[in-house]
């Protein structure tokens, strides 16, 4: 039987663009996908350079106006990489059409925008995720295994540290990353916010933060982003830096365990460090996303003498998700990030199911920074869990 076409309208078409577009293209090549994906239609403002992203990632159409999107009878799936002030209109309104949706992290600007996206998505009865991609690395997955089964008894500890260092320069430009109206907040949004999403699928629900925080320059050219974590200036004008540079967090977990979080961009030498350690009464795991494929392990109950971390090469058939690839030994790469969980959404929608991580989870994320972001401004830990109540 021929299989049901998911018919994709994606919103937004640069870095994490390319990274949809092709994740969407290579499933059906390594894994059998229930209902087939249909790259239907990109969107974007500037008429030529989308147009361009059209042709080369193997888009039917284009347009300029995310509104016509979401009206059109033909699109199933409403996928949503534009900067993080549009998550929330573009989602609601791809809900209240029937669409499903999936947006990038994180969810929303504040806890308000994330709750009515929630509430849409749930009334709606549409099929949601937000891309946390690298809970979806087949290492970090292990690592679930492992704390899941018990072998690392009662969890003491989680640390995780982001390091970037793209914009160390001062005269790197100020873009939508950098400015609070767009972005949100800084490192907080951007990559602190996988480290705790990384947390809570981990470890259990964080219940109270608190953080400081610091913006190292303060003022920088205006540009925009040209691809990846590129930019150019756009104009010799200067402009105020909105947010935060670095960010640093203790928490607490609703299981006892204690959390440290670092997230910088200016951390220099580290490209896209993400690590993580998690450390029990039976054992530890820890990982690097600079060395994704392997994920490091120590027993406490292993012969003495013999004791210490040995590293798993995440590439055997058994392992989450490589099984589906090449021999053991032969590596995959961030990409594949993407193709697992745009796999998982895939097969949620032509099952009925709802796959994780999903609009809850990026609800409570977003109740994390909210807590981060008030801890910061008013110097005191903050809960969790009262953010939820009172809003």
């Amino acid at each position: 039987m021929e299989k049901k076409e998911l018919r994709i309208g994606l919103i937004g078409y640069q870095f994490m663009g390319k990274a949809h577009s092709h994740a969407y293209r290579d499933i059906p090549f390594f894994f059998d996908v229930e209902a087939k994906p249909v790259l239907k239609v990109v969107c974007g403002r500037n008429e030529e350079a989308v147009q361009q992203a059209a042709e080369k990632m193997g888009f039917e159409s284009y347009e300029t106006d995310w509104r016509k999107v979401v009206e059109r009878d033909d699109i199933d799936i409403i996928d949503i990489v534009t900067p993080n002030n549009t998550h929330a209109e573009i989602a609601i309104a791809a809900a209240k059409a029937g669409k499903h949706v999936i947006t990038e992290k994180p969810l929303a600007m504040n806890l308000d925008e994330a709750q009515r996206m929630h509430a849409a998505v749930t009334e709606n009865n549409v099929i949601h995720m937000v891309c946390h991609n690298y809970r979806y690395v087949p290492a970090v997955q292990l690592a679930k295994q492992l704390v899941a089964s018990g072998k690392l008894g009662e969890i003491y500890h989680f640390r995780a540290r982001y390091l970037q260092d793209f914009i160390m320069s001062p005269s790197f430009p100020l873009t939508w990353r950098l400015d609070q109206k767009v972005s949100g907040s800084g490192a907080l949004g951007d990559i602190a916010a996988h480290s705790l999403d990384i947390a809570r699928f981990l470890v259990g629900e964080i219940t109270e933060v608190v953080a400081t925080a610091k913006t190292f320059i303060k003022e920088r050219p205006i540009g925009s982003m040209t691809g990846g974590l590129s930019a150019k200036v756009s104009e010799g004008k200067m402009a105020p830096v909105t947010v935060d540079d670095a960010t640093a967090i203790i928490a607490k977990f609703e299981n006892g365990a204690l959390g440290t979080f670092e997230a910088t961009r200016f951390a220099g030498g580290n490209r896209n460090r993400n690590e993580f350690e998690i450390n029990g009464e039976h054992g530890s795991v820890r990982w690097n996303m600079e060395n994704m494929n392997q994920l490091e392990v120590y027993f406490a109950h292993d012969e003495e003498g013999l004791q210490g971390f040995r590293t798993i090469d995440v590439t055997e058939a058994g392992h989450p998700y490589v099984g589906s690839y090449w021999a053991a030994g032969h590596m995959i790469g961030y990409e594949h990030t993407f193709i697992h969980l745009l796999y998982e959404f895939l097969q949620g929608i032509a099952r009925g199911e709802q796959p994780k991580p999903d609009f809850a989870d990026g609800l409570r994320n977003q109740a994390v920074l909210t807590a981060v972001e008030q801890s910061i401004q008013q110097q005191r830990w903050v809960n969790v869990e009262e953010l939820l109540v009172k809003s």
